[in-house]
Formats: C-alpha cells, structure tokens, sequence
C-alpha cells in the first residue's frame, strides 16, 4: 500500500525512488510495461533513516478516485546525487507509482506566450474569450506555445489564429511572470510581448468558437477587467 505522504527529492534532474520497502536509490527502467508499481518517493522516516536533509518548498496535493496523497516538494542539501534516477526516465516505466510521475509531470513548467496590442492612443487590445479558464472575460491575445516554439513566435501566432491579425512585436523586453496557482503544484510561466497596431476592430477576423467579441480598452480599464494574473502582471507596465 503507498504511504499518505511522500518525499519528492530532485536536484538537478535528479531524483531519489525507493522499492516497495523503502530502501533505495532505485532505478527505472524506460519502456518497462509491467503494471505492478513497485517504485516510488520514500517518506519522511525513510529519509531521515538514509541521513539526509532537505529544505521543503512546497507541498501539492495529488486527488485520485480511490485516494488522496501529500506530495512534499524538497532540496535535498547534498552533493548532486549520481546514482538518483533521471526523473525523465521515471514517466516511461510503468512500475513507478502514479503518485511518483504524476508528482515529476507536475514539476513541468507550462509556458504562455501573450501580447499586449497598443494603438498610438494608449488603447489596449483585448478578447473575451469564449473557452477555458477564462470563459466569459477578457484577455490578453495568446496561449499555450507549442513545443520547441519560440515565445516571441508563439504570441505572435497566437493572435493571428485567434484575431485574424498579423502582428510584428516592438523592440522591448517581454513581461515575464511565474506562479503556482494551488496545491496541485502546476507552475506556470507567461511571456508577455508589446506591439503596435494602429487598424480598425473591423478589420479583425475572430475565431469566434475561441473570442467572441474584441475591444480598444485605456490602460486602467484593461488593467481592471483583467481576470488572469499574468494579464494584470504585464498591464501593470502601462499604468
């Protein structure tokens, strides 16, 4: 049975897996398709038990059907760890608990690309966006990038695909913000650009199962109808 309450060790790419009786380090093996888990974080005391120590940084909660886990995200204060798995090599192997990859798939940033569209009047561009978490407000153009995409293309691409506008970015450094939103531990990285676009709101070809409606908004107003945290981050620049 998998205990309450883990420890999940990294450092550097690197992290600590125990066997069904605490004793480690571990190794996965990638491709493995067995579908006993047999490898996971240790807890507290087994930690303690292999003298080391760590510095917690964050505790995420990980909600399953049949059971709830405590995941403590920790340092360990050691020398970097040789003989730690790859914590990339953990996802492939099916007899790595759940708990355990679903905990390193966590670590993964999720990275966004947005841009903040000004006219020469100090007008900010926005969308009310018709899907997702921000169903029914009004946003920033731009998104989830793609893998291997740059963020200065990934907002670029973003605001065509979401407004019919092709946009080229001002020649400033990018609003970057990062945050945790809860306690399942998903951080988030936003990229937000600058660009100058002085056309009509006619002139702009919605995907309308994503925007639904674009608006001009002053600074201030834009700043106060913003609901995401990474909109208000980069709007903040402007005021």
């Amino acid at each position: 049975m998998h205990p309450s309450e883990v420890v999940y060790l990294e450092h550097d790419g690197k992290v600590l897996l125990v066997n069904e009786r605490g004793d480690g380090p571990a190794q996965p093996v990638k491709g493995r398709t067995e579908t006993a888990p047999q490898l996971r974080f240790p807890t507290r005391q087994e930690v303690e038990t292999m003298e080391i120590e760590y510095d917690e940084r964050a505790r995420l909660r990980l909600t399953y059907a049949d059971a709830e886990y405590a995941v403590v995200k920790a340092y360990p204060c050691i020398d970097w760890p040789r003989e730690w798995a790859w914590k990339d090599a953990c996802v492939s192997d099916n007899m790595v608990h759940p708990v355990a990859r679903d905990a390193i798939y966590r670590s993964i940033h999720r990275l966004v690309s947005k841009v903040m569209v000004c006219n020469e009047g100090g007008m900010v561009l926005m969308g009310k966006v018709e899907r997702g978490h921000f169903h029914g407000f009004w946003t920033l153009p731009g998104g989830y990038m793609d893998h291997d995409e740059h963020p200065a293309v990934g907002c670029v691409r973003e605001t065509l695909e979401e407004m019919g506008l092709s946009i080229v970015l001002d020649d400033v450094e990018p609003v970057i913000t990062q945050r945790i939103f809860n306690d399942e531990g998903i951080s988030f990285v936003s990229f937000t650009y600058t660009s100058t676009w002085n056309g009509n709101l006619d002139e702009l070809t919605l995907q309308t199962e994503e925007i639904s409606e674009a608006a001009w908004f002053s600074p201030r107003d834009a700043y106060d109808q913003a609901v995401s945290h990474f909109d208000q981050q980069a709007l903040r620049s402007l005021l």
